[in-house]
């Protein structure tokens, strides 16, 4: 198979979808790999790195056109749609559920969608779980910058000094990012409160922070008393392919304190703040009602040479199945893919999509 790697074009992305081990790994699979000029040159990953393993060096059209495969990080925007041609597969975090567009172009050209954020394994996403981890960490890290005076912010130190009160930071959502939320938090010593739905997991948070940080149900009710004093609230609720529910309401910024933040890392699933809407790395906050936004949807993209590394070690494994086997067999021969695919021979292949979107979705194997 050809594999194409294009350079990413978002504002401020500087992560790539495939490393020059990555490249070895293809071609020594036998597989062809084609790397647009300058894809990975902003992390320190040179034309001659990729060569050296292989690659070939090309500009965006021919790769386009030539490549089976396109292996991207972030899904594509507009001006990259007219590239793509039909019946290819596109391996790379889609976020459909908020991006109708996006899904309408893969259905016109019948393009094998397979999703990062989607691919499953004993439950767990394992392609979604670097960044989440990475979102996790940097969502503490920017809300401690923009709720500072300079940004606009309340001027709180989130971890206090000695003879001051610490900050506060609620964070919604007790999974993959919560929880890296949560361990940046406690360790810059915040006064943390973590909510989530699933009780079996806000007793493992108690235990793994040995009763260090307040636990919650995340009722509607306790939501709204927690941002009440909360400093920094942190999204971090995830459904699996499907648009993040709206937990705290345009109305419920007037109980919160002025100047203080909200960061919200589902944004890329449509965010779970009713008042949040995309930001980029260029312009990452802005106010509503005297409260900080923060809604960047590629945090992870400002540590982009962590974020490759971290990125490509778990997506490798099945780009090269789907690369070995082609992607209708390697999705029926591996469940994890077969979750993953979101689009296929010009059908909505996910269920939570088509909800979403309000399109119509079938069973993968029906599209097939």
């Amino acid at each position: 198979m050809i594999i194409g790697c294009p350079k990413e074009i978002k504002v401020h992305e500087y992560r790539v979808g495939l490393t020059p081990s990555n490249v070895h790994e293809y071609t020594e699979a036998g597989h062809k790999v084609y790397i647009e000029h300058d894809a990975g040159s902003a992390i320190g990953f040179s034309d001659e790195d990729y060569h050296r393993q292989g690659a070939i060096i090309t500009d965006k059209e021919k790769l386009f056109k030539e490549s089976d495969m396109i292996v991207k990080v972030k899904e594509p925007i507009e001006e990259e749609y007219k590239y793509f041609r039909e019946n290819q597969i596109l391996y790379t975090y889609l976020h459909l559920a908020a991006d109708k567009p996006l899904t309408q172009m893969l259905l016109d050209k019948k393009i094998f969608g397979i999703a990062y954020e989607t691919i499953k394994v004993r439950g767990m996403l394992p392609c979604l779980a670097p960044m989440s981890s990475i979102a996790g960490r940097l969502a503490v890290i920017e809300s401690a910058k923009y709720i500072q005076k300079t940004f606009g912010g309340n001027g709180i130190l989130l971890s206090g000094i000695p003879g001051t009160q610490k900050g506060k930071i609620v964070i919604i959502g007790a999974g993959v990012v919560g929880l890296n939320a949560a361990q940046l938090a406690v360790g810059i010593g915040a006064d943390v409160t973590i909510l989530d739905i699933d009780t079996n997991r806000l007793a493992y948070v108690d235990q793994m922070f040995n009763m260090r940080i307040h636990t919650l149900f995340s009722s509607r009710a306790n939501i709204i008393n927690a941002i009440k004093d909360a400093d920094a609230v942190i999204g971090a609720v995830l459904i699996p392919g499907a648009k993040a529910p709206k937990l705290v309401k345009k109305q419920d910024l007037q109980h919160m304190k002025t100047g203080s933040i909200l960061t919200d890392v589902a944004i890329d699933q449509g965010g779970c703040f009713e008042t949040s809407r995309p930001t980029t790395h260029n312009d990452p906050v802005y106010d509503v009602d005297g409260i900080i936004h923060y809604c960047v949807a590629n945090m992870p993209g400002a540590v982009a040479k962590t974020a490759t590394l971290a990125l490509s070690d778990q997506t490798l494994g099945f780009g090269l199945k789907i690369a070995s086997l082609g992607a209708k067999e390697a999705a029926l021969s591996d469940v994890g893919i077969y979750e993953g695919v979101n689009t296929a021979n010009g059908k909505c292949t996910y269920k939570a999509v088509g909800e979403a979107l309000g399109i119509e979705s079938v069973e993968l194997k029906e599209a097939l």
